[in-house]
């Protein structure tokens, strides 16, 4: 079988637009939830478990069918976002949706109010929604009256929800302007940003320059906002649900306690050293005396190597079917049954995801494929979703989806798999040379560069509720990033306005430290895959089955991992700062010379890895 660059097809949620299956499945959550709505006088915590699991199983069903709704929205919008039928539906469908959850509110209300002898009885008969009613129960100290939560539902659709979706519209519009083998080319956010990783230095400064230039154009009013989503996640998480700050909301909905995420916030700034050490190293590979900031994903030699789109995807599978030929199988569903959009387009989203609708369906996927080696990891890691996603089918619509910090478990390995198998074959010492320098930058994308982002975001939250202009936040950003190189990098003021362009902190604020959880877990769990073999496996795949069926402390703990010790966090360091060790001792080649002996390019150590910080997209409708 030959793999093309192609689009998606949504036709197994719905034929299209105007089809009669879509407004039935409109008509089918009226009907579901009018019958759902007679079972609130019947609530009672004295009621048996049978008849409690027969409440649950319709409000599952209907949960089922919106996210089939929400996704063929979502989907049709990432696909092209300035198509009006789609920005329609999505309108449409959002405004539908708050009005469900409004009127089921009144489940979760009463169930978080359950006394905790009879909350324990009637979780014990519901299997797998155990975790899902536990999950709903962790809310009652931030949990409104009926009527306070309804307005909150509704205010959400018209503010937050529209505000993100029009900074998707403009942000997703804008194209680039750049100079390319002496002509200029008009291209989208995904073509600029692949000329990051050119050998000639003024290209890699031109495609940063060209994306502050328009993004700085707005920047006032992309600032403004963020400033407004920041308000309204204040006003209502802060003020309203008495949160102790703004973060320990994202905390709470990914069931991580605080004292981990600023664990690991903490380590990873304590560790910032590591990789200024390595940016003032591969400065020397680059052949200059100080990196600047547009530099830093420069390759260290001038390996040229592309993989067209059959080749790369194939290169994936065989790389998963050596680690587990189950794995390659689930993997290989995504292009059996067309859920993959590849090709790059205007309008359509930039960047990368997975997105999961129902346990039983295969994800669908998104990039924007143009044959980099970083893009062939890219690929791997959004089908190790994928495969997280599909090895979770056997649990509820409720509990199939893992929270945010382990959602990234199975991408980033996926890619440490792949990454190993092209070392394995490569020949080439430049390319492989290549190879281990891009897993260092990836590791400084998906740790520190993440870290620093929420980071950033702690303090913004806090400026805007005094008031700080959108100069002042993105001054506070460039700071933010001087405490990251310190002397490592050159850095320009033009990287002030970077922030505007980051998506995560406007879709989902404090999302991006999932990325660092996720990438120091996995270099510990691959260790041990190195260390233990086939033995290692079983319990590999028993954390990716679970879903979220589980809190996902308790799903670590049975792993051996305690996310609240330090030594944990320092143990994903000390793998990263034994790599950079490694690469020190690397002879120098700069202009086809070598300094010492002959540069002799070896797998790199145990636990090292490559992650691509992209967006990965993992959508269901769940109730808080």
């Amino acid at each position: 079988m030959a793999y093309k660059l192609s689009k998606w097809s949504l036709t197994s949620l719905y034929p299209g637009y105007e089809s009669a299956e879509l407004q039935s499945a409109f008509d089918m959550i009226e009907e579901q939830v009018t019958s759902f709505e007679g079972v609130r006088e019947k609530l009672n915590p004295d009621m048996p478990a049978d008849q409690f699991v027969a409440v649950l199983r319709p409000s599952e069903e209907t949960a089922r069918v919106a996210n089939k709704l929400y996704s063929f929205a979502g989907l049709s919008f990432s696909a092209d976002t300035q198509d009006q039928a789609a920005q329609s539906l999505q309108a449409r469908v959002l405004q539908f949706l708050a009005e469900v959850e409004n009127r089921t509110l009144f489940f979760s209300l009463w169930w978080k109010e359950v006394d905790e002898a009879n909350a324990k009885r009637l979780m014990e008969a519901c299997g797998d929604y155990r975790y899902y009613l536990e999950a709903l129960r962790l809310y009652k100290p931030h949990t409104l009256s009926e009527a306070e939560e309804k307005i909150v539902n509704i205010k959400n659709v018209t503010g937050s929800n529209a505000l993100v979706n029009l900074y998707d519209s403009i942000t997703n519009r804008y194209t680039f302007k750049m100079k390319v083998n002496g002509k200029v080319k008009e291209m989208t956010a995904a073509e600029l940003f692949s000329y990051r990783y050119s050998t000639d230095p003024k290209v890699r400064a031109e495609s940063y320059q060209e994306q502050f230039r328009i993004f700085g154009n707005d920047g006032t009013i992309l600032g403004q906002m963020y400033q407004t989503r920041l308000r309204d996640w204040h006003n209502e998480n802060v003020n309203l649900r008495k949160f102790i700050n703004p973060i320990a909301s994202r905390n709470l909905s990914n069931d991580i306690p605080d004292e981990a995420v600023e664990t690991l916030l903490g380590v990873a700034r304590k560790n910032v050293i590591i990789f200024q050490r390595y940016f003032k190293m591969k400065a020397k590979f680059v052949g200059v005396k100080q990196l600047r900031r547009y530099d830093i994903y420069a390759p260290v030699a001038a390996a040229k190597k592309t993989y067209d789109f059959d080749e790369a995807v194939k290169k994936v599978l065989d790389a998963f079917s050596g680690f587990d030929p189950k794995v390659a199988e689930l993997a290989k569903r995504v292009f059996d049954e067309n859920r993959m959009d590849s090709e790059i387009r205007k309008g359509k989203r930039s960047g990368a995801f997975c997105w999961s609708v129902l346990p039983e369906m295969t994800p669908w996927v998104l990039v924007n494929y143009q044959g980099t080696a970083r893009e062939v990891a890219t690929l791997a890691h959004e089908f190790g979703h994928a495969i997280h996603s599909m090895l979770a089918s056997h649990h509820t619509t409720f509990t199939f989806q893992s929270s945010l910090p382990l959602a990234e478990t199975a991408s980033t390995f996926a890619e440490m798999v792949l990454i190993d198998k092209l070392l394995s074959e490569e020949q080439d010492e430049s390319v492989r040379r290549d190879i281990l320098f891009k897993q260092m930058d990836d590791s400084y994308a998906t740790i520190m560069r993440q870290s620093y982002f929420a980071l950033f975001e702690k303090q913004a939250h806090e400026m805007v509720q005094k008031n700080a202009s959108v100069d002042e936040l993105s001054a506070v950003y460039l700071e933010n990033l001087k405490e990251q190189f310190g002397d490592s990098i050159d850095l320009s003021d033009e990287f002030k306005w970077e922030w505007v362009g980051i998506p995560h902190i406007y879709h989902t604020p404090f999302y991006v430290y999932a990325y660092a959880f996720g990438q120091l877990l996995v270099l510990a769990l691959y260790q041990q895959y190195k260390a233990q073999g086939e033995s290692f496996k079983p319990k590999y795949l028993k954390i990716l089955s679970a879903g979220g069926s589980q809190a996902p402390e308790k799903i670590l703990a049975e792993a051996g991992v305690d996310i609240r010790d330090p030594k944990f966090w320092q143990g994903g360091f000390d793998v990263l700062e034994k790599l950079v060790s490694e690469l020190e001792k690397l002879p120098v080649e700069v202009k086809g010379k070598v300094k010492g002996k002959k540069v002799t390019a070896t797998s790199p150590p145990k636990g090292k890895k490559t992650v691509k910080a992209k967006p990965a997209k993992r959508k269901t409708v769940k109730k808080k």
